[in-house]
């Protein structure tokens, strides 16, 4: 009898260990089909703390752009703005040139709020709103890609005289200039688009910024001929430079003019080139893949690569109001008359109504009489 009982027991536990083999990963009794489940639920759960360790850390570095870099691009290119406007008759050709750049600018970093805490990269689902910001990011970004271009080869111009610039560079041509800049900086962006759009008219879902000759053209035409633009005409101006050390009195002006010359290159390739460089990897990966609507986005599979790229690209129009104006003794001239006039305007306004309060009194207490 007891034996029997023994058995029964024996038994009753087998069945219990079977049945519960398929969710106990660590025992050496599960079935194959209960290891295929945990090793899913396990790499899943890895999976989920990955992306989440990412998206925290994708949104620390947005808040840290959003507190310390953005304010210095928004105001600082309203105060290009303001200032150089308000001494619009004094205004020169390159302070025309900072009023163009710093629009390009003001309205690339106002769209980066928006850009910035795209956090999971689900904005480039919809049809919409990725094709229009794309198309609206590209704009700007040739614009303001363009207009520091034109401008490094202007001051050359003015440094070398060279191609008899004092005929050239008037204000009615610098106009004219900014004119075309902005149409080039449209064109390059309009025509393209259209382009791909009458290619892919019967698609549903399809974004303008996943096409690899978009792509191709934005580092070519964004990045490469820009940068050997710039970096051309640098080399030149320190060449003139450097030939004009026997003055002294061009001497301080030179190291400032060189120092200046060095921190507009650098900080142009260190937050331009990330963004190249991760576009030129997704074009050569899938070089062998036509461009479709339906391959994934190499976005999607690197999104905080993508988040640090992007913050790095915004951070160059946040950066170019310090590098171009509050650098430079021009404007730092030009921004202290302006608080003076601003200050005395102020107390002055302060003045007559304290001495309009003191001759005619209130309406209050006129009706207390």
């Amino acid at each position: 009898m007891s034996a029997t009982i023994f058995s029964a027991d024996i038994l009753t536990m087998e069945a219990y260990s079977a049945s519960i083999s398929p969710v106990i990963c660590n025992s050496t009794t599960f079935n194959l089909n209960g290891s295929h489940l945990c090793n899913e639920s396990l790499s899943s759960r890895l999976a989920d703390k990955s992306e989440h360790q990412q998206y925290v850390i994708g949104l620390f570095l947005s808040c840290l752009y959003t507190i310390f870099l953005f304010p210095i691009g928004f105001v600082g290119n309203i105060l290009i703005l303001v200032v150089n406007i308000s001494f619009r008759e004094k205004m020169t050709i390159p302070d025309l040139y900072f009023i163009n750049l710093a629009v390009a600018d003001l309205i690339l970093v106002a769209d980066s709020l928006i850009e910035v805490f795209n956090l999971d990269e689900k904005y480039y689902d919809i049809t919409i709103i990725c094709t229009f910001m794309s198309l609206f990011l590209q704009i700007n970004m040739y614009s303001s890609i363009f207009f520091l271009t034109w401008m490094s080869f202007d001051r050359y111009i003015a440094l070398a005289k060279v191609m008899r610039s004092n005929i050239f560079r008037t204000m009615q041509h610098a106009r004219l200039s900014c004119g075309l800049i902005w149409m080039a900086s449209i064109s390059a962006a309009l025509v393209p688009f259209t382009a791909v759009h009458l290619q892919h008219t019967g698609e549903v879902y399809f974004c303008f910024a996943d096409v690899k000759e978009i792509q191709w053209l934005e580092i070519t035409l964004g990045f490469i001929i820009p940068f050997v633009i710039i970096g051309l005409c640098y080399s030149l101006i320190v060449r003139v430079l450097t030939k004009a050390h026997k003055h002294r009195s061009l001497r301080l002006r030179r190291q400032k003019a060189l120092r200046m010359i060095f921190v507009v290159v650098l900080v142009f390739f260190i937050c331009w080139l990330p963004e190249n460089v991760f576009i030129s990897v997704q074009l050569l990966q899938k070089k062998s893949e036509s461009a479709s609507s339906s391959s994934p986005s190499f976005r999607h599979d690197y999104p905080l690569t993508g988040h640090i790229v992007n913050l790095a690209a915004f951070s160059n129009s946040c950066l170019n109001p310090l590098i171009y104006s509050f650098l430079g003794e021009t404007f730092r001239d030009k921004l202290r008359l302006y608080i003076e006039q601003k200050t005395k305007m102020s107390t002055l306004h302060r003045f007559c109504q304290a001495a309009l309060t003191s001759v005619i009194p209130d309406s209050n207490e006129q009706s207390e009489v």
